[in-house]
C-alpha cells in the first residue's frame, strides 16, 4: 500500500472513530446526565416490608441508567452490583431491597452508591434507627428528617405529624384545655399553628418558636386559648398556612375527657382518667408509671470500647456485695464480652482471651453470629452461656432465629457453639433483622409453684415430661411483634417444645430479664417505644404470664437505642436499691453501658385492668378482677 493510500486509510479510520464517539455521546449522554440527578431519598434500616431498603429518586427530566453501579453500607465487604436494566424513570423511584443486596442496615450505618469506576456517587449516614424512616423533606430535595409514615417507592411523607390527643371541655384545672401530641421521631415546630373551636372567630395562634419533642405533648390552656369549650363543640387544628391538620367534634361534655385510644393513634373515646400532658388513660390500658428505681443514670463504660452494636446483657453476681461479672453480647461482629468492674467502670476482662471479646461461631466453626440476647441457666455461666440470634451476619438477608449455647471456659479468642436450637420454622415469618432479640431463663421450681400453664398440653407445666431440658425454660422475645415464646430445650437430642406464647405489652422486645429476687419478668423496648419496660407475672387464675406494670425509662436517661438490660442480685443492695444496667446499641456519645437502680426486695406494684363497671374514687380501693386481689390508689391502676 502506498504512503498516500495509508494516509487516506488512516484519515478514514479517524473519521469513523470520531463519528462513533459522537454517536456514542449522543446515545449515552442523556442517561449519564440523568444519573447525575439521582439522589438517595428514603432509608429503612430497622426492618421494613419485607426488610431493610434504600429508595433512590430521579428528579430529572430523563431516565437514569444505574446498571453496574455498586451499593454498599459502611462495610466495604457488603457489596451489591445493580443489574443491567436498573433504571430510574424521570420523576420516578428505584427501591433497593435487603432481599436483593443481601445484608441488613444497622443503627449507626451508611448507604453508599458507587459508580462503575468505583468512585463514590451518593452517600447518606445516620447514627440511630429512625422511628419511622429517614427521608428527604421536601421530597427529593430537602435535608434528611424522620418521616411521618413510610412511603416506600413513592413521595416522602413530610406532613406535620402533630395531632389533637386529649380535650377537656368541662372545666379542668385550671379550665378547659387541648392537648396536642407529636407521635413522630423528631421534634416539630408548631409555632404559627392555629386552634379554633366551632366558631371561626375563636382563634388561638401558637407562639412562634414553640416545639413539641418526639413523643411529647403540648397543652394549650383556656387562658391561652382565650375561649372556653362547650358541650356541643369541636376543636380544630390548622397549620400556619391555614390548612386543616386535625379535628374532633362532640355533642356533649365527656364524663372525664375525650382522648385518642390507644394514645396518640386511635379514635377519640371517653378516657378513664384525665392525663393532661401525659399518655391517655383508656379502658383496658396499662398506665405508664414512673421508673420505680432511681431517676439518676450514669455511664459506666469507657469511651469507644465496643464501637456500637452492644445488645444483650446478663449479670452474674458473686453472692456477696462484691460486684460480679457483666456478660455482654455484640451483634456485629458477633462477640461475647466478659466485663469486670475496676472500681469505676465496667471494662472487658483482659485475661484468657477476653480483652476484645470472643468471636462467636456456629458449631462447625463458621459464620458471624448476630448475637442479640444473652443469658445463663441455674448453674450460672459454668453451665454455659446461651445467646439468642437473628441470623448469620455472613448471610444477613436470611432469618436464622437460633438459641446457641457456648462454653465460656473454652480457650482462645473465638467460641464455637456447642448446641444450636434453630426455632425459625416455629416462629412467625419476620424480616431477617427483626427476629429473636431477647432471651432469659426461668427455673422450673418457680414455674411449677405458680401453676404455669403448658399451652402445648393444655395443663399445668410438668418438667418431668421434657427429658434433658435441664431445670428451667428459656423465654425468647421477638422484635417484630413484641411477643415472648417459652421453650423447653432438649440438650441431648437437640429438639425443642414451645410451652407458651406470651404478650409482652410492647410493640417490640429488645431484651428480657427474669428477676430471681422479685420473680418479675421484665420486657424492655428501645427508643421506638420511648425506652419503656413492662413487668409480667403469672396470673394464678389462668397460669399465664400477664402484664402488670408499664414503666417509663428513668428521667435521667435520654431516649436511647437500648437493646440490653440486666439486673444485679439482692446481695448487692445498698440503701434499698440494687444495680441495673442498659446496653445502648448505638453507643451514644461513645458509651454503650449505663447504670441505674431498682428496689431490692419489694417487686413493682401490680397494675391490673380497671373493672369496667366500677367507678373508682381516688381513695384506697379493693379491686377484684379475674381472681386477682390488688389494693392500690387509682393512679396505680391500669385504666
Amino acid at each position: 500500500m502506498s504512503i498516500t493510500s495509508r494516509r487516506v486509510l488512516r484519515a478514514g479510520l479517524a473519521v469513523v472513530a470520531l463519528a462513533t464517539t459522537v454517536l456514542s455521546s449522543l446515545t449515552a449522554s442523556p442517561a449519564a446526565a440523568a444519573a447525575a440527578d439521582v439522589v438517595i431519598n428514603e432509608v429503612e434500616s430497622s426492618g421494613g416490608t419485607p426488610g431493610d431498603w434504600v429508595e433512590l429518586y430521579n428528579p430529572g427530566p430523563g431516565a437514569a441508567d444505574l446498571s453496574g453501579y455498586v451499593f454498599k453500607d459502611n462495610d466495604d465487604t457488603h457489596t451489591y452490583t445493580l443489574p443491567v436494566g436498573s433504571t430510574v424513570a424521570a420523576g420516578g423511584y428505584l427501591v433497593l431491597n435487603e432481599s436483593a443486596f443481601g445484608f441488613g442496615l444497622g443503627g449507626a450505618e451508611s448507604a453508599r452508591l458507587f459508580r462503575p469506576d468505583a468512585t463514590l456517587f451518593l452517600s447518606h449516614s445516620w447514627a440511630t434507627h429512625a422511628t419511622v424512616t429517614y427521608g428527604r423533606c421536601p421530597n427529593g430535595t430537602g435535608a434528611f428528617a424522620t418521616t411521618t409514615t413510610s412511603t416506600k417507592g413513592s413521595a416522602n411523607d413530610c406532613s406535620n405529624p402533630v395531632k389533637i390527643n386529649e380535650i377537656e371541655s368541662s372545666g379542668g384545672s385550671p379550665g378547659d384545655w387541648v392537648e396536642l401530641i407529636n407521635p413522630g421521631g423528631a421534634a416539630v415546630n408548631v409555632g404559627g399553628m392555629v386552634l379554633r373551636d366551632n366558631d371561626d372567630t375563636h382563634t388561638s395562634t401558637i407562639a412562634s418558636g414553640t416545639t413539641i419533642p418526639a413523643g411529647g405533648y403540648l397543652v394549650v390552656d383556656e387562658a391561652t386559648l382565650g375561649f372556653g369549650l362547650g358541650g356541643l363543640d369541636s376543636v380544630r387544628l390548622f397549620d400556619a398556612t391555614g390548612g386543616l391538620v386535625d379535628t374532633y367534634a362532640w355533642t356533649a361534655h365527656a364524663a372525664v375527657t375525650y382522648g385518642r385510644c390507644p394514645n396518640g393513634t386511635g379514635a377519640f373515646a371517653t378516657t378513664t382518667t384525665s392525663t393532661k400532658g401525659a399518655a391517655n388513660a383508656c379502658t383496658g390500658d396499662v398506665v405508664s408509671l414512673p421508673w420505680p428505681g432511681s431517676q439518676n443514670v450514669q455511664t459506666v463504660d469507657g469511651t469507644g470500647v465496643f464501637g456500637g452494636n452492644l445488645s444483650g446483657l446478663i449479670y452474674e453476681g458473686t453472692g456477696t456485695t462484691t460486684p460480679g461479672v457483666l456478660w455482654g453480647a455484640r451483634n456485629g461482629p458477633g462477640s461475647l464480652f466478659r466485663l469486670v468492674f475496676d472500681g469505676t467502670i465496667w471494662t472487658p476482662d483482659t485475661a484468657n482471651g477476653w480483652g476484645s471479646g470472643k468471636s462467636l461461631r456456629y458449631g462447625d466453626g463458621t459464620g458471624n453470629v448476630d448475637a442479640e440476647g444473652v443469658t445463663f441457666a441455674g448453674a450460672g455461666s459454668s453451665g454455659g452461656i446461651y445467646v439468642s440470634t437473628e441470623r448469620n451476619n455472613d448471610a444477613s438477608s436470611i432469618s436464622r432465629n437460633s438459641i446457641l449455647r457456648f462454653d465460656p471456659a473454652s480457650p482462645g479468642t473465638a467460641l464455637n457453639a456447642t448446641n444450636e436450637w434453630n426455632l425459625t420454622a416455629d416462629l412467625p415469618v419476620v424480616g431477617a433483622n427483626l427476629g429473636m432479640e431477647a432471651i432469659t431463663w426461668i427455673p422450673d421450681a418457680f414455674l411449677v409453684s405458680k401453676g404455669f400453664l403448658d399451652e402445648s398440653k393444655a395443663q399445668a407445666y410438668n418438667p418431668a415430661e421434657y427429658a434433658n431440658h435441664g431445670s428451667g425454660l428459656f423465654f425468647v422475645g421477638l422484635e417484630a411483634n413484641g411477643t415472648i415464646y417459652a421453650y423447653a430445650l432438649d440438650h441431648v437430642g437437640g429438639g425443642f417444645t414451645r410451652i407458651a406464647t406470651i404478650v409482652s405489652g410492647q410493640t417490640g422486645v429488645m431484651d428480657l430479664q427474669f428477676d430471681r429476687d422479685t420473680t418479675d419478668l421484665w420486657s424492655v423496648c428501645d427508643d421506638t417505644c420511648l425506652g419503656r419496660s413492662t413487668v409480667s407475672r403469672i396470673n394464678p387464675a389462668t397460669g399465664k404470664f400477664a402484664v402488670t406494670s408499664l414503666y417509663d425509662r428513668p428521667t435521667g436517661m435520654a431516649n436511647l437505642n437500648n437493646e440490653g438490660f440486666a439486673i444485679a442480685s439482692a446481695t448487692e443492695c445498698a440503701s434499698g436499691q440494687k444495680p441495673v444496667f442498659w446496653a445502648d446499641d448505638s453507643a451514644t456519645g461513645g458509651h454503650s453501658i449505663r447504670r441505674g437502680t431498682l428496689p431490692c426486695i419489694d417487686g413493682p406494684t401490680p397494675v391490673v385492668p380497671e373493672f369496667p363497671l366500677v367507678a373508682l374514687s381516688s381513695i384506697m380501693a379493693m379491686v377484684i378482677l379475674g381472681g386477682w386481689f390488688v389494693t392500690g390508689r387509682r393512679n396505680e391502676l391500669a385504666i
